[in-house]
């Protein structure tokens, strides 16, 4: 465990202790753990599982604080599978983080080890790039095969020699 996990378990399992304790919106068989903490643009950027929630988290590093944002301020981060929107953790002890949430209440989550695997898959699938573009791409060339197989138009214009040469004929 670095040194940043223990900081926000710290901190957090103090919050769980006091300030959340016999909250209705806490589910007892959780606890606070830091999940994958790695470092990312200069931050560090992991998930916490706490009792009322599980969120993706952005620590300052070593070059920088994080930007502060204010109580109606949000960011936005692009990871390689897509962009979070955060918002801003001003606790005393950590300083200026950000956090996304991503389940929350965490009332379903049937045991701790299940919240910990689930960080876990969020901390692998945040770093696979989006291959939504390839999707697409993919079911633009599927419709454009069934259609020139079905003797239907497939193109609504011109098409010039550069523009089939690129693959433009497909809309991409």
């Amino acid at each position: 465990m670095n040194e940043i996990e223990q900081k926000l378990e710290k901190v957090f399992t103090d919050i769980a202790n006091t300030r959340m304790a016999g909250l209705p919106i806490c589910n007892p068989v959780l606890r606070v753990q830091a999940v994958g903490f790695r470092e990312w643009q200069e931050h560090w950027v992991g998930v916490l599982v706490t009792p009322w929630t599980i969120s993706l988290v952005l620590m300052p590093g070593e070059k920088g604080p994080l930007k502060t944002l204010g109580a109606d301020e949000k960011m936005t981060w692009e990871f390689p599978s897509g962009n979070y929107e955060f918002m801003g953790l001003n606790e005393p002890a950590l300083g200026s983080c950000q956090v996304c949430s991503l389940i929350s209440p965490v009332g379903d989550v049937a045991s701790h080890e299940d919240a910990v695997t689930i960080a876990g898959q969020v901390m692998e699938a945040l770093f696979v790039a989006d291959n939504s573009d390839q999707r697409r791409d993919a079911q633009r060339r599927q419709e454009f095969e069934t259609a020139r197989m079905q003797g239907e138009p497939v193109l609504d214009k011109p098409l010039s020699r550069r523009d089939f040469l690129r693959g433009n004929f497909l809309g991409m």
